[in-house]
């Protein structure tokens, strides 16, 4: 028998007498089929707390009752110390929720091992399904939420009186009411090992000790007494492993009494001194320089456009790439959700640019295009200056302002090699009768497309309508209508310098 188990034998006392005189009848095996290991249609009641479940798993671990190799061909021959080990854990745990990975990390031993232990737990009535974990391929697994029972044998051998305070209430939630004076002494041995921690044996380091000392030694396992320290769940889905971002591991005292670190010289920091990137930390850096550089994605947030970039992110692309993408796509004016415009903007981005030569070109070409913007808004800008803001003043005087004019209009019509594009005009005027000569109709015209220059239409509204037609021509006199127009309208503003 184990060391861990309680030197209990498998009898159950009759019914409590008025001087506590009891009779003693056989238990049966204890085993639990799998249809009655889910909360529902278990016949044990919950235990209230971490620490009188583990009184119930030692006095199963010394009582014999349950064999796991009577109901399977294969697993672990008993219900000894490992098993013991895997029940401390989930003692912890509230709610009981443990994922594989987790209890592997914790115990050392395989996730085939675990399995078989909590199956075990499972048929000695000692764990009961209250949601069971699923494993679909494609989809995140989802880890089991188990009850803490102690088994109605366990009742029935130390003589604990339970009583069901609500009728309408399920079973398992029976309270307990007192014990028989037969199974009190048994309850004492079986709370200390309950205070007690079974840990990992540590491998025998010495080749004198005998095999069988050593095999001894691993059954028992190392007992210490239990640890103080508070512990919950780990929040986790399926097997995922338990963060330790908010835990700190301090070293032992002897380590920290000389103050002198074992290696006499310091480890050298890694090239650099910065880490590379994972997957997610090169999709967060990405959505980061986005958001930056960016005008319409500013004050988004980043991990939503890190999850939009994913794609080209994991393709290796940087902010360069995406934005000669953006180019080549072309951006809106106006943008009312940028991680729903950004994300319409890269579909299908990795597919067309699937090569770095690919890449290059387009960032090439959308360079060139910035490049291209760049000396028109300069070209812009000298031209603009050159016309407003030189030192040369327009006359007062109307007649010297119409001489300018027409000399004005003379220097287009060189640079439009001596044709200008109202001559027509002027021929048309004289054929209509019109008491002008050509320098002054040439000059009345000059002027008539200064005004509109600035927006004025004053010398062709002077004239009736067929008069003017026939002075200015058509396209002047589709230019004054169009500037009318938008005068009239309340979404324009003319302004003058």
């Amino acid at each position: 028998m184990s060391a861990v188990a309680a030197p209990a034998a498998a009898t159950i006392p009759t019914a409590r007498s008025s001087v506590d005189d009891v009779a003693v009848s056989v238990l049966p095996a204890l085993y639990v089929p799998e249809a009655s290991q889910w909360l529902s249609t278990s016949t044990g009641r919950i235990a209230l707390d971490g620490y009188s479940w583990m009184q119930a798993v030692h006095w199963v671990a010394g009582s014999g009752l349950y064999r796991p190799r009577r109901y399977r061909s294969h697993g672990p021959r008993s219900f000894g110390p490992t098993t013991v080990r895997v029940a401390q854990e989930l003692a912890q745990l509230f709610p009981c929720r443990p994922g594989i990975e987790y209890l592997v990390r914790r115990t050392g031993l395989s996730e085939r091992s675990v399995e078989y232990h909590l199956g075990m737990l499972r048929e000695a009535g000692l764990l009961a399904y209250i949601v069971r974990g699923t494993r679909v391929s494609g989809e995140t697994a989802q880890a089991s939420e188990f009850a803490r029972m102690i088994p109605t044998e366990f009742d029935a051998a130390l003589g604990i009186r339970t009583v069901l305070r609500d009728e309408k209430a399920p079973a398992y939630t029976r309270a307990v009411t007192g014990i028989a004076e037969a199974g009190r002494e048994l309850m004492a041995k079986l709370a200390k090992k309950a205070a007690r921690k079974v840990r990992k044996p540590r491998s025998k380091t010495s080749s004198k000790a005998p095999a069988r000392g050593a095999r001894k030694g691993a059954d028992q396992g190392v007992v210490t007494a239990v640890s103080d320290e508070v512990r919950c769940t780990p929040m986790q889905v399926g097997t995922s492993a338990l963060s330790t971002a908010g835990t700190t591991s301090l070293p032992p005292e002897s380590k920290l009494a000389s103050g002198v670190s074992k290696s006499p010289t310091p480890k050298k920091s890694k090239a650099g001194g910065r880490r590379k990137l994972n997957t997610v930390g090169r999709r967060y850096q990405l959505a980061r320089e986005l958001t930056q550089e960016l005008d319409w994605l500013r004050g988004c947030s980043v991990p939503r456009i890190a999850w939009v970039a994913r794609s080209v992110a994991d393709a290796g692309w940087t902010v360069t790439d995406v934005k000669a993408w953006l180019h080549f796509r072309g951006e809106a004016a106006h943008v009312r959700r940028g991680s729903g415009l950004l994300a319409v903007l890269l579909a299908n981005a990795v597919t067309v640019l699937d090569t770095p030569a690919k890449r290059a070109d387009a960032i090439e070409q959308w360079r060139g295009a910035q490049e291209a913007a760049r000396r028109d808004r300069i070209r812009q800008v000298r031209a603009r200056t050159e016309r407003y803001d030189g030192d040369w003043r327009a006359p007062v005087s109307r007649s010297v302002q119409l001489e300018v004019e027409a000399a004005i209009a003379q220097v287009r019509e060189m640079e439009h090699g001596g044709r200008h594009q109202d001559q027509d005009h002027a021929v048309d005027g004289q054929d209509a009768g019109l008491e002008l000569g050509g320098e002054e109709l040439a000059a009345l015209i000059a002027t008539a497309e200064g005004e509109l220059m600035q927006g004025e239409t004053t010398l062709i509204d002077g004239f009736d309508k067929e008069t003017a037609l026939r002075i200015f021509g058509e396209e002047l006199m589709r230019t004054a209508r169009r500037i009318e127009r938008l005068a009239n309208s309340s979404l324009t503003t003319i302004r003058h310098r």
